[in-house]
């Protein structure tokens, strides 16, 4: 499903920066890997790659049989539209719009009709169970639930892929530990291939593989059976 080939990526600047040195790994569909390490060891620019919001310097990227390099920006947009749902841990709900608009945005952008829209977004907030939200702005809800919303909105349009960039880190200990268990139960549920950067021990150990990331490389790969 996600495939990396040799990946480098650099940043210019006063001095050249390489978060990345030739980075290679699989991760096969169904799988929900935790990617961990120090600030600066590369963890979210890895997943800024996949996730098609940057080009590597070098090196190669596929993603569900799809060979991203030589792909127009048109042609990175759609794969990101369709393939991949991105969950962050500052939320980034439009204030302005109800839950039901914020998880309908996406598919507004694809095209589809209003109540075509709305009808998708509340089956998706009855799965993460904010029925009971649907109308709610994002400032009166909790944290736990704004998570919830923006989970809802990754799975608009049941990606294939679901990346998730520290999903609990901006939660308390047991609003988390719910998020979490939401997110693993979404992946049994939906196939989806999750990959989650984390700087949570108990978060990474929930996942039956584990990849630990320093200085821009790969240096340990565990496999493991998850902690519940």
């Amino acid at each position: 499903m996600i495939q990396l080939s040799n990946v480098t990526k650099e940043f210019d600047g006063k001095r050249t920066v390489r978060a990345l040195q030739g980075v290679s790994l699989q991760i096969r569909k169904g799988e929900m890997v935790s990617l961990v390490g120090p600030s600066g060891s590369g963890k979210s620019t890895l997943l800024n790659l996949i996730g098609t919001l940057d080009k590597p310097t070098s090196g190669e990227i596929t993603l569900d049989g799809q060979l991203l390099s030589g792909l127009t920006d048109d042609q990175l947009t759609q794969v990101r539209r369709d393939k991949i749902g991105f969950i962050f841990q500052f939320f980034n709900l439009l204030p302005s719009l109800s839950c039901l608009e914020n998880v309908a945005l996406p598919l507004h952008l694809r095209g589809w009709k209003k109540a075509k829209a709305s009808e998708r977004a509340r089956e998706l907030l009855t799965l993460v169970n904010l029925d009971h939200r649907i109308e709610h702005l994002p400032d009166e809800l909790s944290g736990g639930e704004r998570q919830r919303v923006a989970i809802a909105r990754a799975l608009s349009v049941y990606p294939p892929i679901l990346l998730a960039d520290e999903p609990t880190g901006n939660l308390d200990t047991h609003t988390g530990a719910e998020i979490l268990s939401l997110v693993r139960d979404l992946h049994q549920r939906l196939g989806a291939t999750v990959l989650m950067v984390t700087h949570d021990r108990s978060v990474a150990e929930s996942c039956a593989r584990t990849i630990i990331l320093r200085d821009g490389q790969v240096v340990e790969d565990i496999n493991r059976e998850p902690r519940l």
